[in-house]
């Protein structure tokens, strides 16, 4: 696979291009898109030929192969993670997002909190306040250029009677930390303390770099407090064509969540799910090896750019995950003067205010891009940066994403 070929796909509807919603952002869609957290390469050729033998095939009777996907799912965690899931565990779902707002109904009451860390995945917050419940956020910190969990303030929320469930992130959307095992210990301390179920959003699982080690919290024990949620969509690419699993070894949330999905005829996916989802994990690692190789030269460039060229742009280190999280504060930059000079130079990253409505001098990357298109962004943005700060303050409307 050659991640640098670029793929043009002129009849397409992705989000990532719609040009109404670059414009509602930038103020123009004359953008490299870098917001939305999907893929712009083609995906694993074994993906696409079971894709193809389906359409060959002509016919798409009723079909259900959960099982096929449990397995496969399983064997993937224990020959990429080493960790052994039993597959009569899971439950399909059709998507991460669904995944966790039913989990939430279950486990909690309309006025509970569920407990984020921020800055957070912006969806977080949507699906928490979309059941009547209410966001309690638990800040994560910086310390010697890298964000780490403020255990004080984590204890003393999850020790509030209303909050019965935290959203656990890792790897961490949007500032790129794998956690360590004995972070992960801590938290799970925490909640079985007081007794808070963790839902542990584990999707850019596999996207993981040289010198850091996943630890799923499943490996932990704690199996009545956790719910792991996944997906291949991250891992692969499929984000449109791919359902979510969970995973639970609590045996009475398992069989709640189970009767639920399937009153609600969400428990399966369609063939094409189905079977993209078997080839991805039975035969996409050499692929995936591939793009982390890739990936990581991405963020290698990404580095000496910085330090080379733009040196009061701040970028926290990629443990995991194809996002990067930037600190503009030593450009001047922050809220609408920031997404204006976004809009200027073509350079479509997040507006950090996503994830934290303090994050105005923040802004998320998606760099799951050919190269090119990173250094010409990246040039275009340099030059933008050397004006006079007045030169890109010009107003522009406050933004906000309903998608990834």
């Amino acid at each position: 696979m050659h991640f640098d070929q670029k793929n043009v796909v002129t009849e397409n509807s992705f989000i990532r291009n719609s040009e109404s919603m670059l414009t509602g952002i930038f103020g123009t869609a004359e953008v490299t898109p870098f917001w939305v957290a999907d893929m712009d390469f083609v995906i694993a050729n074994p993906i696409k030929t079971e894709l193809q033998r389906l359409v060959d095939r002509g016919q798409f009777a009723y079909e259900f192969n959960s099982q096929g996907v449990f397995n496969a799912i399983s064997t993937w965690y224990q020959r990429r993670h080493n960790l052994t899931l039993a597959s009569d565990n899971f439950v399909q779902v059709t998507g991460v997002l669904t995944g966790i707002a039913l989990l939430i109904r279950e486990l909690t009451d309309k006025g509970d909190s569920v407990l984020i860390q921020s800055p957070a995945y912006h969806q977080f917050s949507k699906v928490i306040t979309g059941t009547g419940r209410k966001v309690v956020k638990s800040p994560l910190t910086i310390n010697n250029g890298n964000y780490e969990m403020d255990f004080a303030d984590l204890e003393a929320k999850l020790s509030a009677p209303d909050v019965k469930v935290m959203i656990l992130c890792n790897p961490h959307n949007p500032v790129g930390r794998v956690w360590r095992q004995e972070e992960l210990e801590k938290v799970l301390h925490v909640a079985e303390k007081h007794n808070v179920t963790i839902i542990s959003d584990e999707i850019h699982s596999d996207i993981i770099y040289p010198g850091h080690q996943f630890t799923s919290l499943m490996a932990l024990g704690a199996a009545n407090h956790v719910a792991l949620i996944g997906s291949p969509a991250k891992t692969f690419g499929m984000q449109s064509i791919s359902n979510g699993y969970l995973y639970t070894e609590n045996q009475e949330l398992l069989e709640v969540m189970r009767n639920l999905t399937e009153s609600l005829y969400i428990d399966h996916g369609n063939a094409f799910t189905i079977f993209a989802t078997i080839a991805a994990y039975e035969k996409g690692d050499a692929w995936l090896d591939e793009l982390l190789e890739y990936l990581q030269g991405n963020i290698n460039w990404i580095w000496d750019f910085l330090r080379e060229e733009l040196p009061d742009v701040r970028m926290f280190p990629v443990e995991g995950t194809y996002q990067v999280w930037f600190d503009f504060s030593d450009t001047g930059l922050a809220g609408e003067s920031l997404i204006k000079a976004f809009g200027e130079a073509g350079f479509g990253a997040s507006p950090g205010t996503w994830f934290d409505s303090e994050a105005k001098q923040f802004a998320r990357m998606n760099f799951a891009s050919p190269r090119a298109d990173i250094e010409q962004a990246f040039k275009r943005l340099k030059l933008v940066l050397a004006k006079p700060v007045e030169q890109a303050v010009a107003s522009t409307k406050e933004t906000s994403s309903s998608c990834c």
